[in-house]
C-alpha cells in the first residue's frame, strides 16, 4: 500500500469515512491532516453507527495507530467527548491515538466569533458550522494561535489564554455578544488538557520513524476539493487546504514520500451550506432527502444534490493529482430512469471545460448534460464488479473516463462489505 492520500473530489461528504475504513485493512497508521470537527465521517460496522469528527476512522480496527497532525485545529473539549463517546461504544482509545503537539486549537471565542460574522454577512453567509474552524485558522495565520504544546504547560497556558480572552472580549463586545469568563474557560480547557496530555507527541518525528521501519501510511483527508481555501468555490470554502498538498503540510511528510492518491466521489453530487452547485436539481434532492439520505453527519442539514459532475471531478483530478477513484452511493440511483452527467458549463457564449475561478460566473453557469439510461435494479446486494447491472457497469466507466482517473472501488451502501473492488 505504501503511503496513500485519499481526498475528497467534490464538495465533502463523498463518503470519505467508509473508504478510509476499508482501506485501513492495508494500513499500519493513519493520518487526519487537515480540518477541524466540522468534519463528519460515518463509518457503520454492522448494524452500528460510528460518526467521527477529529479521531481518524483507522480507530475502530485493532493494531492501527491514529494520528491527528499538525494541520488540524482541535477543540480540546470536543476530543475528550469523542474519545469518551468511542469508549462507551467499546472502541479502544489510548496509546493508538497520537495527537501534534503543533496543532492549533479551537477555543470558545473562535465559536462565537465565527457566529456572529455569519450574521453580519446576511444573504451573504457562508454557511459554516460555526465550529469555530475559520477564526482558529485566522489566528493560526495570525500568528497569535495556541497549540496543544501549550494546553499541556498550565501556567503558559493560562498566561496566554488570559491575553487571547481580554482581546477577543473587546471584539465580541463590538459585534454586541456576551463576553466570554476566563475563569470558565480555563477551567475547562485546563480539564481537556489533562485528559490528553497523554496523547500529545512530536508525531512528524514519529511518521519519519515509522517510515523508516517500512509502515504504511494512510493520510486521511476531511471536506472535499472545492472547500480547499486555495483552490475551492472562494469565497464558500473551508479555511484549510483538502487538497493532496495539504497531507504533506498538514503531516510534515515530503511529497515525494507519497505513493498515490485515491480520490473519493460520489455517484452524484452534494453540497452542504452556501455556494454555486451547477448541476442542483430538486428532483433528485427530493428522491435521496425522501430515501432518508444526504443529512450531515456534523449538522444534520439537509444537503443540496445534483447530477454528477465530470468537469469538477476531471478539475479535482488534475489538482489533487489522482490516480484511484472510489465511487460511493451508486446505491442511490437505483431507482432512476434517466441519470445526467454534466460534461461541460455553459455561460453566455462561453463553454468551460474546467471550473471557473469566479464563484459568481460559476453558479451562473448551466450544465451541459449527456444521458445514461438507469438500471433500475438493486445493487446493495453486488459484492463483485460483475454482480452490477450492465448499465450501472456503463455508468461507472463513463463517469470514471470522464474524471481521467482509473476506477478502483465501488461502494454500494455504508458497511464494509457493501464494497466491490474493480
Amino acid at each position: 500500500m505504501a503511503n496513500t492520500i485519499l481526498v475528497g473530489a467534490q464538495w465533502g461528504d463523498e463518503g470519505k469515512g467508509k473508504i478510509i475504513d476499508v482501506l485501513t485493512e492495508d494500513a499500519d497508521i493513519v493520518v487526519r491532516y487537515a480540518g477541524g470537527n466540522n468534519a463528519g465521517h460515518t463509518v457503520f460496522i454492522g448494524k452500528q453507527k460510528y460518526v467521527l469528527h477529529l479521531v481518524p476512522s483507522g480507530i475502530l480496527r485493532k493494531n492501527k495507530l491514529c494520528v491527528i497532525g499538525n494541520g488540524v485545529v482541535i477543540d480540546p473539549v470536543g476530543l475528550v467527548d469523542e474519545i469518551k463517546g468511542l469508549r462507551k461504544l467499546g472502541v479502544q482509545v489510548g496509546d493508538n491515538l497520537i495527537v501534534s503537539e503543533t496543532a492549533h486549537l479551537v477555543l470558545p471565542y473562535h465559536r462565537e466569533l465565527d457566529a456572529q460574522r455569519e450574521v453580519l454577512k446576511g444573504k451573504n453567509k457562508i454557511g459554516t458550522t460555526k465550529r469555530g474552524i475559520g477564526p482558529a485558522y485566522g489566528d493560526k495565520a495570525a500568528r497569535v494561535g495556541l497549540r496543544m504544546i501549550d494546553l499541556v504547560n498550565p501556567e503558559r497556558f493560562e498566561e496566554k489564554l488570559r491575553l487571547r480572552i481580554k482581546e477577543n472580549n473587546e471584539v465580541l463586545r463590538a459585534l454586541g455578544a456576551k463576553p466570554l469568563s476566563f475563569k470558565q474557560v480555563h477551567a475547562e480547557y485546563r480539564a481537556a488538557g489533562n485528559c490528553l496530555k497523554p496523547f500529545v507527541a512530536n508525531t512528524v518525528v514519529l511518521l519519519h520513524q515509522a517510515m523508516r521501519r517500512g509502515d504504511n501510511i494512510l493520510f486521511e483527508g476531511a471536506q472535499g476539493t472545492f472547500l480547499d481555501i486555495d483552490h475551492g468555490t472562494y469565497p464558500f470554502v473551508t479555511s484549510s487546504n483538502t487538497t493532496a498538498g495539504g497531507a504533506s503540510t498538514g503531516s510534515g511528510v515530503a511529497p515525494n514520500k507519497m505513493d498515490e492518491v485515491v480520490g473519493v466521489m460520489k455517484a452524484y453530487t452534494t453540497r452542504v451550506g452556501e455556494g454555486p452547485l451547477p448541476t442542483e436539481n430538486a428532483e433528485i434532492a427530493d428522491l435521496l432527502h425522501g430515501m432518508g439520505r444526504e443529512f450531515g453527519a456534523t449538522t444534520g442539514r439537509a444537503r443540496r444534490c445534483g447530477w454528477f459532475d465530470s468537469v469538477a471531478t476531471r478539475h479535482a483530478t488534475m489538482v489533487n493529482g489522482i490516480d484511484e477513484i472510489a465511487v460511493t452511493n451508486l446505491d442511490g440511483l437505483d431507482t432512476v430512469e434517466t441519470i445526467k452527467v454534466c460534461v461541460a458549463y455553459r455561460h453566455g457564449k462561453a463553454r468551460y471545460d474546467f471550473v471557473p475561478n469566479d464563484a459568481q460566473t460559476l453558479a451562473e453557469c448551466e450544465p451541459v448534460y449527456v444521458e445514461f439510461a438507469g438500471w433500475r435494479t438493486p445493487t446493495d446486494k453486488a459484492r463483485k464488479w460483475k454482480d452490477l447491472p450492465a448499465k450501472a457497469r456503463a455508468y461507472l466507466k463513463a463517469i470514471a473516463e470522464s474524471t481521467g482517473a482509473k476506477l478502483a472501488i465501488v461502494s454500494v451502501g455504508p458497511s464494509r462489505d457493501q464494497t466491490i473492488f474493480v
